[in-house]
């Protein structure tokens, strides 16, 4: 099967001018909502403001025009926005476009090696327990603006951050808390008015006019970066060596692991939406070869917008084409207006990110797990959870991986069972023992196994095990029925094993264990087991 697809060149064959105007307005709508978004996560990510435009514009049309999902919108998102600033404050500006770059490399070898599917393997719990986690993590980075509080080199992680907040609480500034306020209520209130224009853009006019017109002593973007370039980069590439790489690893693995599991993720709820199904490595490709992209134009890292692809969706996008427009109407957008972004005040950004945190939090998910769900769901959810706001993304999805992973395992122990069946059934003699097997037989079933063992040391003439319903067997299942055939042959006991399905009988197979027991210690059904007992 071909693992590079871009979904752009199978719709493309029979595209229309109908679908064409539906996917134009829908690109316009889209970049109207990117605009601020794209502005105001690179802000809080420790960049200048037109790195995010550089990013949904390079990046979002790259994933969209080799992407594996038909509608998928690409460009900077909130789930970044931590690590990224963790990475510009102890490596720099260069540090973050080596990650980048890296993260992109290693995006296309997952896709290559068709990783993709892995996602589905990713319990519930702990993308929730993430989710909400950064979302929390977001929306106290952007305290300090909406507060207008006067705090250089905030810290980087969530404890630092609230400490600081404290500790300058008197710097607070009235005109951005007012002047938030009022941002998050016309984001709230505008869709009661209209849903087609986003909230964020008129709150962001709105903010701007306001501290313009009226003179309000606030930050903006002009004061805390000066003028603003309203043209793409050249591309260029910071000097990389062997040393500089083995440090940024781990940086440039976060930054993959997290693109690949919200692109995924962004996919599949697309998917949901229009009916269709995205292919997931070539979704994966396209991601990496669009961080490249991103990080040689000096962007920061892009994955699949999940808000952004629904708004996408809503408004009429069902190709590629809807991305590749709202990238285009962006670079319009910077080429034409970038000067006039330095009016924004910070505080209108903050207000913008809020929402965003708690539109992305997935509160009512996340209460009802803790209050409906099974105790070790709803502690893999509070472990994920709270290492992402305390530790790191990346502690918190192993540590999670790995507590699901033994919590798996052990409600996969506890379906299989192993009964002893009354030999007058099958109209055995009471020296004959017959067993029966239910569930997976791995290594974390083998101790339930060992009553079988214990049995096989009493005198009797035979032992017949069924495992009708053993669907799996890996090798530690297979080492246990080793010791009950020795055992058994020990004692000079006959060993019959009836009802063995496809993956157990090849387990079997392959170690020659079928071969120790004969033709006639392999019987098609228990009944066929008991007759050779007799």
């Amino acid at each position: 099967m071909q693992v590079f697809r871009p979904k752009f060149f199978t719709v493309i064959k029979s595209y229309n001018t109908d679908q064409f105007i539906k996917d134009l307005t829908a690109g316009i709508i889209v970049a109207i909502i990117a605009l601020p978004l794209s502005i105001a996560l690179a802000i809080a990510s420790g960049v200048s403001p037109e790195r995010g435009l550089y990013t949904a514009i390079i990046a979002g049309f790259l994933i969209s025009f080799l992407g594996g999902s038909r509608v998928q919108i690409g460009g900077p998102t909130g789930a970044f926005m931590i690590i990224v600033y963790g990475i510009v404050t102890e490596y720099g500006m260069d540090g973050l476009i080596i990650s980048t770059i890296m993260a992109g490399i290693l995006l296309i070898l997952m896709g290559v090696l068709q990783l993709g599917n892995l996602i589905r393997f990713i319990p519930y719990p702990i993308t929730t327990g993430f989710t909400g986690g950064i979302a929390l993590v977001i929306f106290t980075a952007q305290i300090k603006d909406f507060l207008g509080i006067s705090a250089e080199n905030l810290p980087a992680d969530f404890i630092g951050k609230w400490m600081a907040y404290f500790k300058n609480a008197g710097s607070l500034n009235w005109n951005s808390v007012i002047l938030g306020i009022v941002c998050i209520m016309i984001i709230a209130l505008w869709p009661k008015f209209n849903k087609k224009i986003p909230g964020s853009l008129i709150a962001l006019i709105v903010a701007t006019a306001a501290a313009y017109f009226l003179k309000l002593d606030i930050e903006t973007i002009g004061s805390k970066y000066g003028e603003l370039s309203s043209s793409l980069p050249m591309p260029s590439l910071p000097a990389i060596n062997l040393s500089t790489v083995k440090m940024l690893i781990r940086p440039a693995v976060t930054i993959a692991l997290l693109g690949g599991i919200e692109s995924l993720l962004s996919a599949v709820v697309a998917d949901g939406m229009i009916g269709g199904k995205h292919r997931s490595n070539t979704e994966l490709i396209a991601q990496g070869i669009a961080n490249i992209a991103s990080g040689i134009f000096g962007g920061i890292p892009a994955t699949g917008a999940i808000a952004r692809t629904a708004a996408n969706i809503k408004n009429g996008g069902r190709t590629p084409v809807a991305g590749m427009v709202h990238s285009l109407v962006l670079l319009l957008i910077m080429l034409m207006f970038m000067p006039l972004a330095k009016l924004i005040p910070l505080c209108s950004l903050s207000a913008i990110l809020m929402v965003v945190a708690y539109n992305m939090s997935e509160w009512r998910a996340f209460r009802d797990m803790i209050t409906g769900a099974p105790k070790s769901d709803a502690f893999v959810l509070l472990v994920t959870f709270i290492l992402t706001v305390v530790l790191d993304l990346v502690i918190a999805i192993e540590i999670g991986m790995f507590i699901a992973s033994l919590l798996f395992m052990k409600r996969m122990a506890d379906t299989t069972k192993v009964n002893s069946i009354d030999g007058d059934v099958h109209q055995l003699s009471d020296d004959v023992l017959v067993y029966e097997m239910t569930g997976p037989f791995f290594f974390g079933a083998v101790d339930k196994f060992m009553e079988i063992i214990d049995e096989s040391k009493k005198p009797c003439k035979a032992l017949i095990l069924s495992m009708s319903h053993v669907p799996a067997m890996d090798v530690s299942g297979y080492r246990a029925l080793m010791s009950l055939y020795l055992n058994c042959k020990k004692h000079d006991i006959r060993l019959i094993i009836s009802d063995l399905q496809a993956q157990p009988y090849s387990v079997l197979e392959k170690a020659k264990f079928i071969d120790k027991l004969g033709s006639e210690g392999v019987c098609e059904s228990l009944a066929k087991a008991a007759e050779m007992a007799s």
